[in-house]
């Protein structure tokens, strides 16, 4: 039984050397030469508990991302480049192919076919670099109720704001300037006394409060971008990470380009809150073994829907319910979201060893789960998890949840087989602890890249470094490969074992060319020595994927 398997050696080793623990076998078929081959693609996990390489590559894109736009001096504006003449062709034919669709609309005809090339179509247009949809992009219809503040919340000075996204810069009495910006840590407000994590008096601690704080955090976080854009007088750009707390709380690590005063953050803090909208659902209508009954339409465009087991009443849908909360005009917010008392700022410096330290900080957690720093040992925080998890269990996460069957109100989009209490949504998974947002929250003109842009840099870094740059030309011909996934059992396909070694023996091959090239650096001082994120990237980022 203390016998080492020869497969937790190999995934190991796979660990160490930055290869993929479950790539995705893709055939990819060059149409010029009709070659084919097998590329292993990274399956791209940024948790560490799933691959822990490709977490790491994830959280070295992230620290990059969030260096790269903190302290930037000049505005990440850009013009979106000109169409290609490939680019206006495809979308001529897809005019023409909307046209053939109304004509066969108008005449009765069926267009399922048209539909299928039409499909086709667009996704042609979308490899060829062109953002967006064809068609655009359908606005909903958004409620809207009174836009007047609550009473128990402090007005905030509105400042002329300008369209600049960089911070202010400040004058030494040496004459140096600096453009400082900051750090900010959100926490939420407590619902307890808590001792090492773990609440004193379960009995009295509010984990129905703590539940629905989690799950409208990210409205929360929301409405302070926009309070603190109003008071700054910019527009603020910043890059934030959602981590937990000890007492498994959901909190906010901030990094701003530029600053405001301390007054001033604290006052945007004080006043920024978050109204939910939503139906009541404090009292429980249809509990478990008397649920609402699914009721198919009549027809085949009829829609079904859920009524009342005993009296065969029609639940009202979520529009309904909403209608009805307008109408009230003493109608009162199902919950109100607020930041604690805790808040911190620090001044930050480009270039700084503080800098450095606090963009690792950023990326610290965000391999991990919400949940997933208990250990097996500690009992106490874990039995809090699970009190937290059973009061996530039956709470609306989302309008669509199942949940609001056991209110009386059927979700929006409801569909046969919902059941309150099996909801899946991200919030009610206990590894999330409420929080169904986004890890990390990029404003739009943070680094003046995408994350795909990102790591397009990255790449074309390591290839130029190992003289693989021009293998390409340097341009990717539209359409010329063809990728599509190996089905399972097909005979060509490697073991997955077989797959990890060979990737190994790929990575080492690069690291080895790597660290010839380094030694190389240390006697003519070029290229520049390179970092481990850089080491990460070239063993591992490019020696899994095809250069193609």
């Amino acid at each position: 039984m203390a016998q080492t398997l020869a497969t937790e050696v190999v995934e190991q080793v796979a660990i160490e050397n930055g290869v993929c623990l479950h790539s995705i076998p893709m055939r990819v078929t060059d149409t010029h030469s009709s070659s084919a081959e097998i590329v292993n693609l990274p399956c791209g996990s940024t948790q560490e508990s799933k691959c822990p390489p490709c977490a790491r590559r994830a959280k070295a894109l992230r620290a990059v991302q969030c260096r790269e736009g903190w302290h930037m001096e000049a505005e990440p504006v850009r013009a979106p480049a000109e169409a290609t003449e490939e680019q206006r062709r495809l979308v001529m034919v897809r005019a023409q192919w909307e046209a053939w669709r109304a004509e066969a609309a108008e005449l009765g005809e069926s267009t399922d076919a048209i539909g299928l090339a039409i499909a086709d179509l667009d996704a042609e247009i979308e490899r060829s670099g062109l953002g967006g949809d064809v068609l655009g992009r359908a606005v909903p219809v958004k409620r809207t109720r009174s836009t007047r503040r609550r009473q128990d919340a402090p007005d905030l000075p509105r400042r002329q704001r300008s369209s600049s996204t960089v911070g202010r810069t400040y004058a030494a009495p040496d004459g140096r300037a600096y453009r400082p910006s900051m750090f900010v840590t959100l926490t939420l407000p407590s619902y307890g006394r808590v001792r090492n994590g773990v609440p004193i008096d379960p009995g009295t601690y509010d984990y129905r409060r703590a539940a629905r704080d989690a799950i409208h955090f990210s409205k929360l976080v929301d409405r302070f971008v926009q309070n603190l854009r109003r008071v700054a007088g910019f527009d603020v750009q910043y890059f934030a990470s959602v981590e937990p707390q000890r007492r498994l709380a959901v909190h906010l690590h901030m990094a701003v380009r530029g600053t405001v005063s301390r007054a001033d953050l604290r006052a945007v803090v004080a006043a920024t809150y978050h109204q939910v909208w939503w139906p009541p659902c404090d009292e429980v209508r249809y509990p478990a073994g008397c649920l609402p009954v699914w009721v198919a339409g009549d027809g085949e465009d009829g829609e079904g829907g859920y009524v009342d087991p005993s009296t065969g009443e029609v639940l009202p849908s979520w529009d309904e319910a909403l209608a009805r909360l307008d109408a009230d005009d003493e109608a009162t917010p199902l919950h109100v979201a607020r930041f604690g008392d805790q808040m911190d700022m620090q001044g930050v410096l480009a270039g700084t060893p503080d800098a450095d330290q606090r963009i690792r900080y950023l990326a610290k957690y965000l391999t991990k789960s919400l949940g997933g720093g208990i250990g097996a040992e500690d009992h106490a925080r874990a039995a809090h998890a699970a009190r937290l998890v059973e009061a996530l269990r039956y709470e609306p996460c989302s309008a669509a949840c199942a949940n609001w069957l056991r209110f009386g109100v059927q979700p929006k989009g409801a569909k046969a087989g919902m059941v309150p209490g099996r909801c899946r949504g991200k919030a009610h998974k206990p590894e999330h602890l409420g929080y169904g947002g986004r890890r990390v929250l990029v404003s739009r003109k943070w680094s003046n890249k995408s994350l795909g842009e990102h790591r397009q840099d990255r790449r074309a870094w390591v290839l130029e470094v190992l003289g693989l740059a021009g293998e390409d030309g340097g341009v990717r011909e539209v359409g010329r490969y063809i990728w599509r996934p190996v089905p399972v059992g097909d005979v060509s396909l490697p073991t997955r074992r077989v797959r990890l070694l060979r990737e190994v023996a790929r990575a080492q091959a690069w690291r080895a060319h790597l660290a010839e090239l380094q030694a190389r650096a240390r006697e003519v001082d070029l290229p520049p020595e390179l970092g481990e994120d850089q080491m990460i990237m070239a063993s591992a980022g490019c020696g899994s994927a095809k250069i193609v």
